[in-house]
């Protein structure tokens, strides 16, 4: 098997970890959240991306709902960690990555102690690897709108090609990283990113296999995801849609370039999994 590169990443006190490519800043998705897990002593063990489904109900990755999480706290703000100053550890604006700000809970952030893995283990069992997770939080979270689960199946009318099918991405992850011998950095605007990208494959590799959606997020104005993206959500359509047929899930090269690939939700098993939670 191909060595894999998950979307979760990390939280560092130097630099928290958008979308990569031709981003745009996305205030059209509300609902799409900046996760952060915590082990039970309080630690970060990870942060990611997510969508509310309901006011109490987000989806994720599988990978992000880590064995060692059991805790989490979720930021709906478009700059969650944009102020995030390493010298404190701490946004002041919206208390990311350890608290609420004062006046945001239950509003623009909330916490959860309900976690939920579809069975995501590492990539085990590839190519189905069940990269799917819930989390519930504790206060319900109103929003104009929220994203939606799709009919089972949605995507196996789709045409293959990069040219006739579009879909939208949004996170909070890196936007550039670069290989660790170069004295360039990893760029992060802690910020809520969006980018289009153009179908390549769903069904007809050892990398889909029916379970994974590939997308290539190179030229023409596109996008694509890179670590802490994970979980986000992958939309079908432009901008404006808020079906979710895919969550971020991996890539296969460790710069966040050419094609990415996020696990398939609208299977009935996963919705059923999802609608049970």
């Amino acid at each position: 098997m191909k060595s894999l590169i998950g979307l979760a990443a990390l939280l560092a006190t130097t630099s928290a970890f958008g979308i990569t490519g031709d981003w745009i800043e996305d205030s059209v998705h509300p609902y799409v959240g900046l996760v952060v897990f915590y082990k039970a002593d309080g630690t970060v063990v990870q942060r990611c991306s997510g969508s509310l489904i309901s006011p109490t109900k987000l989806v994720t990755a599988g990978a992000c709902v880590d064995a060692a999480a059991v805790s989490a706290r979720v930021y709906f703000q478009q700059g969650a960690g944009a102020n995030f100053d390493p010298n404190t550890g701490i946004d002041p604006l919206t208390g990311f990555p350890t608290t609420c700000a004062a006046g945001t809970l239950g509003t623009l952030c909330a916490t959860s102690s309900s976690l939920h893995n579809y069975g995501f283990a590492n990539f085990a069992g590839w190519p189905n690897t069940r990269d799917a997770g819930v989390v519930i939080l504790d206060q319900p979270i109103a929003q104009p709108k929220y994203g939606q689960l799709p009919t089972a199946g949605v995507l196996e009318s789709l045409g293959r090609g990069t040219n006739n099918t579009l879909f939208t991405v949004s996170g909070y992850g890196l936007s550039r990283t670069v290989n660790v011998h170069t004295k360039l950095s990893n760029v992060s605007f802690r910020e809520r990113l969006m980018s289009s990208s153009s179908l390549v494959d769903f069904t007809n590799s050892q990398n889909t296999d029916g379970y994974n959606l590939q997308m290539q997020g190179n030229g023409n104005d596109r996008g694509g995801t890179c670590s802490g993206d994970s979980g986000g959500p992958v939309l079908l359509g432009g901008s404006n849609s808020n079906l979710i047929v895919a969550v971020a899930s991996f890539r296969l090269n460790q710069l966040c370039g050419g094609t990415y690939f996020g696990y398939r939700i609208d299977r009935q098993e996963v919705l059923d999994w999802i609608n049970s939670r």
